[in-house]
């Protein structure tokens, strides 16, 4: 997550995971409920409590802080799902190469995160009325399989 200086744009916070000795980065790991999707898939929501992630300010900085965050996300499908992608029917490296259902969907979320000497809350219910949200489910690599 990365807060910007809304006079200037500059970004003055980067919210984040960590760098893996792999290189992927933004990732975190969740618990097994921490993702509610309802049984007819329209309807979804990931709740995160205090997670422990690092506060660097900006992207790559050299210095990092221990920070907290909680989030809450719901989407719901506006609309009907689509199939998309093409399986193995291509190359691996084509970005065709997975199956997904994708619908655009309505998204509402809060966040919350806080770390010595700065704290920070969304307010509830920002959505994404202004914008665009898609929600689903895709398989791609081994997967495909």
């Amino acid at each position: 997550m990365d807060l910007f200086e809304p006079s200037s744009g500059s970004q003055v916070h980067d919210i984040n995971g960590g760098v893996l000795a792999s290189g992927l980065f933004w990732t975190l790991p969740l618990d097994d409920d921490a993702l509610d999707v309802s049984d007819d898939g329209t309807r979804a929501v990931l709740d995160v409590e205090n997670i422990q992630v690092i506060e660097s300010y900006r992207l790559f900085a050299p210095t990092t802080t221990p920070a907290t965050l909680s989030f809450r996300i719901e989407w719901q499908a506006t609309d009907a799902f689509v199939d998309r992608g093409k399986d193995a029917t291509v190359a691996p490296t084509d970005p065709a190469a997975f199956l997904g259902r994708f619908a655009v969907a309505r998204s509402t979320a809060e966040f919350e995160v806080s770390e010595f000497g700065f704290s920070f809350r969304s307010d509830p219910g920002v959505s994404t009325d202004q914008g665009f949200a898609e929600m689903g489910r895709e398989r791609n690599g081994f997967f495909l399989r």
